[in-house]
């Protein structure tokens, strides 16, 4: 996080851990706020990979899941990086910044990515950098984001993942009701103090929720190399492309979706046990064995957590999941906001 945006998000009174702001006073009530209210979060707990130079869009089309030849300037799109056995080392909102390319990721994982990535750059025309704190990224959600970010960046997109350059920074839309901003840290107070006008702050972990709820997950430490892109629903909400070349386990992913039925989905649940990501669930139906793993974690609004968790498509239909063991905390399954493929 930068040294001055940590000061005056602390003036705001924000807790913060390390780069995560945890709360600005009452938990409680953020959560309660996010449920039908406006929202703005910092997002340093994030990290941010750019690449730049001429060869950069062809670079990473051969190396992520989605198409990047096909995001314009006034694009963003959902990602994935995958190891050659097609599970995932991690996964993106990718937007273009001026002459950069922005892949937006958990931080706990950046380092590994961007050495990773940056082994396979060879004599190509591309840069690579963490860009993590060379500005402020912020998001807004609730009903009246549209009209705080239209009033705090001069500018908003006029449909789910595009983008928008304005004076102070990038505004990315996520959906009719989420944005994400990406801020010149010297005008990230302006831009803090226009959208507090109609957003409540509210620590990471809101945010964490709201991202959940939508069924988007996010790959962390303890998650890397466990799903193919598809256990996750990443080709749901438009993070893989079957149409465009080569790239590291293409071939597993595309078997994945065009041989047989998925046998591993992802799930959004509620449980009364605090979990966390890489944990184990289990099944009836499968004695000792683990039936899936949570992807990620957040508190609830009315107490408890709800998850993101990969398991059995058939234990998940068919029976109750538990948290950790056989005879742990059940989950109860909770309507994710969009159609799993049949």
């Amino acid at each position: 996080m930068i040294d001055t945006w940590k000061t005056f998000l602390q003036a705001q009174g924000a807790a913060i851990d390390g780069d995560a702001v945890l709360r600005y006073g009452d938990p409680v009530a953020e959560r309660t706020a996010a449920v039908d209210g406006t929202i703005v979060a910092d997002l340093s707990q994030l990290g941010v990979i750019a690449f730049r130079g001429e060869d950069t869009a062809a670079f990473l089309q051969g190396q992520l899941t989605n198409d990047v030849l096909a995001l314009g300037t006034d694009a963003a799109q959902w990602n994935g990086y995958c190891n050659p056995k097609g599970r995932l080392l991690g996964n993106f909102l990718v937007w273009r910044q001026g002459e950069d390319y922005c892949l937006q990721l958990s931080r706990d994982i950046l380092a590994g990515v961007l050495k990773r990535l940056s082994m396979f750059i060879l004599r190509a025309k591309v840069q690579a950098r963490d860009a993590s704190d060379e500005t402020v990224r912020l998001v807004v959600a609730g009903p009246l984001a549209s009209a705080a970010v239209a009033r705090a960046m001069g500018a908003i997109p006029d449909a789910a993942l595009r983008s928008v350059s304005a004076e102070a920074g990038q505004v990315i839309r996520l959906g009719a009701d989420k944005f994400v901003l990406s801020v010149a840290p010297a005008r990230a107070a302006a831009v803090w103090e226009a959208l507090r006008q109609s957003a409540v702050p509210v620590g990471a972990p809101v945010w964490d929720w709201l991202r959940l709820s939508a069924g988007i997950p996010m790959i962390v430490a303890a998650t890397q190399e466990e799903f193919v892109p598809q256990m996750v629903n990443l080709e749901v909400i438009g993070g893989v492309s079957f149409r465009k070349g080569c790239y590291p386990g293409q071939e597993i992913v595309a078997r994945s979706q065009y041989l047989g039925k998925l046998k591993r989905r992802m799930f959004l649940a509620h449980v009364e046990a605090e979990a966390a990501p890489g944990d184990s669930l289990y099944s009836a139906d499968i004695d000792g064995q683990a039936t899936g793993t949570v992807v990620n974690v957040a508190p609830a609004p009315d107490g408890g957590f709800d998850v993101l968790a990969v398991a059995q498509v058939e234990s998940a239909n068919t029976q109750t999941l538990h948290l950790k063991a056989a005879d742990g905390p059940a989950l109860a399954l909770k309507p994710l906001p969009y159609a799993l493929p049949e």
